[in-house]
């Protein structure tokens, strides 16, 4: 067929033929890549016969679903034809009309609505979600953010868990701390537990058991700076595994069992049909699995089920075990005064061979990847080997997924950070063996994904902290805004002519940031050992005469802002620029300041170094104090001094 139609074709199936780079250049996508993406979506495009047919399931597709949203105050756009409809309300009620509803009759929430001969649900959206200025009273909040899996207690068994969490959450909030951001708790592949990166998980929905509070014994598993976890898993597994066998009965159990919904029961399924695929030599890649495997509904998997019903009820289990540390965390954390509590991470994608694309193949991207286009930080682009939701499959299914994912990230957290919310209205998608330059951006029903997001955020009084970091759309961090959903000011890109952005200058919806478990911390950054990495591993790097020219302009500007006195520390002195860089983004007018614990220890080394597989201990460091005592050091309970009073605390 010809380009032009090619192009014809991508552009209604939501692809952006053009896109602006980080530096404002126009780039065009090849025609290649159009074909390759649009067959991956299931829309052929190699003649004029497929071309025609694939627009066809195009407007198909963009007919509504289950589902529309709206915004309170505003007109009901319903499908078809003017007409007849009848809403019932969701806290009982009903309304009837002709045409297009009143702008001011529908309350919040999700009705039932027919009309036209079309029956689904009515979702109406506040103008915005519950704010950080909601949180906070109109006052300024300081947190800290915490790698889960890095915290240790005296009775820890290798990795920090739920209770580690609590202890964590209980002794922040007795020094005044309003929240604490924490790593995904999302579920992993406990068959497969040399999976450990936490934004690649197998399902979105489930937690990953291994944050389930459990007594292992004496053991050396704590021993050293590194987590091994294959050794972590399989001890806290053993150990969750004798406390099922006693507690299989529990009435807290059998209320779980009774009230889980249908993708915890789907998720234990795949963990169960997983470990008897590893056991037998197989993976736990559903992909890979026999054919008779490849859907939860088949006969096959419902006679497996049936047959093993005591090993799906163990790992149903594990996600109560899970639940219940969850919630203790963040009532500890309520408890103790905490104006938000915990906010929880959720991933921007999913692994593709894990249950979230198993028991969800039609709602899920087949074929493609998501990634990012390149940019200064990364000039050959990203490709994150992982899925997520297909535009058509949200529109098809209601948006039920992002519905069910939001409840979870939300139902034990005062908040929730959207990893790469640029995916909100698109996302760069990268098909099956290419390089990730020669990607696509994918356009998502933007409007659709953030009213639900502001109506679930309304619902369970939670804030939204979205990630708006590397190649923004223009204008998508004000909308953020616009939607009570506060962006990333991370001190390392707060960056103007001749220095850094003065405190007084940050962007006030925003959450100040010293640092993300993806850039180095501030002692790191000061000695360069961010450098030293990328230069042994082969990497892009800063020139060491850039560095060093940069540390001066950030002294200055801690000077100026009255973070910091005397001459510019040495590369070794990061502990005195960690207090410094403490104190400067407590003062910035962003309504919550995060800071990470690796800064308020002053560690060296990042949690994940991006582009790397291998080479670096990704996903593996430990902190080096106990939760019962990190906060009581003498530098730490500084540098919360430090947070506290910039946030005009005493």
């Amino acid at each position: 067929m010809s380009d032009e139609g090619t192009l014809e074709l991508a552009r209604a199936a939501r692809l952006a033929v053009e896109w602006t780079d980080q530096e404002n250049r126009l780039r065009t996508v090849e025609v290649g890549v159009l074909r390759a993406a649009l067959s991956a979506l299931g829309l052929p495009a190699e003649t004029n016969a497929q071309r025609r047919e694939s627009m066809a399931a195009v407007a198909h597709f963009k007919e509504a679903g289950g589902l529309i949203t709206a915004e309170i105050g505003q007109p009901v756009v319903l499908p078809g034809q003017p007409g007849p409809w009848r809403v019932t309300l969701e806290g009982g009620g009903a309304l009837e009309g002709d045409g297009t509803t009143q702008k001011t009759i529908l309350p919040v929430g999700y009705h039932r609505i027919e009309a036209r001969g079309w029956t689904g649900t009515l979702a109406v959206a506040p103008r915005r979600g519950w704010t950080l200025e909601d949180a906070g009273s109109g006052g300024r909040l300081a947190g800290l953010a915490a790698q889960l899996y890095a915290l240790c207690r005296r009775d820890n068994a290798g990795c920090g868990d739920f209770a580690a969490l609590a202890e964590l959450a209980h002794r922040a909030a007795s020094r005044g701390i309003d929240a604490v951001a924490i790593s995904p708790v999302h579920a992993l592949f406990t068959a497969d537990p040399a999976r450990t990166a936490p934004y690649a998980p197998s399902s979105r929905v489930a937690l990953n058991p291994v944050y389930a509070p459990c007594s292992v014994g004496a053991s050396v598993l704590a021993d050293g700076e590194l987590i091994d976890w294959p050794a972590v898993v399989k001890a806290r597994l053993a150990a969750l595994r004798q406390d099922f066998a006693s507690e299989s009965g529990s009435p807290g159990f059998a209320a779980f069992r009774r009230h889980a919904g249908p993708e915890l029961r789907l998720h234990a399924l795949f963990e169960a049909i997983a470990a008897a695929e590893v056991a037998k030599g197989g993976v736990s890649d559903w992909r890979r699995w026999p054919a008779e495997f490849a859907s939860p509904r088949s006969t096959t998997a419902r006679r497996f089920a049936r047959d093993t019903a005591e090993e799906v009820a163990f790992h149903l289990y594990l996600q109560y075990r899970a639940r219940t540390g969850l919630a203790a965390a963040q009532r500890a954390a309520r408890q103790g005064g905490m104006r938000i509590g915990l906010i929880t991470d959720l991933a921007v994608g999913a692994d593709p061979g894990g249950s979230d694309a198993w028991m969800r193949p039609m709602e899920m991207l087949r074929g493609l990847s998501i990634g990012a286009p390149p940019d200064a930080f990364n000039h050959d682009g990203q490709g994150w080997g992982l899925t997520s939701f297909s535009p058509f499959g949200l529109l098809r299914s209601g948006f039920s997924g992002w519905i069910r994912m939001l409840r979870a990230a939300l139902a034990h957290a005062g908040g929730v950070r959207i990893d790469h919310a640029m995916g909100l209205t698109r996302l760069w998608v990268i098909p099956e063996g290419a390089s990730p330059r020669d990607g696509v951006y994918l356009t998502y029903p933007c409007q659709d994904l953030m009213r639900l997001l502001a109506l679930e955020s309304f619902r369970h009084r939670a804030v939204v902290l979205a990630e708006d970091l590397g190649t923004v759309p223009a204008g998508f961090s004000e909308r953020l805004a616009a939607g009570g959903m506060a962006g990333l000011r991370v001190l390392w890109f707060e960056r103007v002519a001749g220095g850094f952005r003065s405190p007084s200058a940050w962007t006030q919806e925003a959450v100040a940031m010293t640092s993300t478990h993806d850039l180095p911390t501030v002692a790191g950054w000061w000695r360069g050992r961010d450098i030293e990495w990328r230069r042994q591993l082969g990497l892009r790097h800063e020139g060491s005469a850039v560095r060093e020219r940069a540390r001066r302009l950030l002294w200055h500007s801690f000077r100026a802002a009255g973070a910091a006195e005397g001459e510019t520390p040495g590369p070794g002195e990061g502990a005195r620029v960690a207090t410094a860089a403490a104190s400067f983004i407590g003062q910035t007018t962003s309504r919550l300041a995060l800071l990470p614990l690796e800064d308020a220890l002053a560690l060296e080394e990042q949690p994940n170094l991006p582009g790397t597989i291998s080479g670096h201990p990704n996903w593996r460091h430990r902190l080096p104090a106990r939760v019962e005592t990190m906060l009581d050091r003498p530098d730490v309970a500084a540098r919360l001094r430090a947070l506290r009073a910039g946030r005009g605390h005493p």
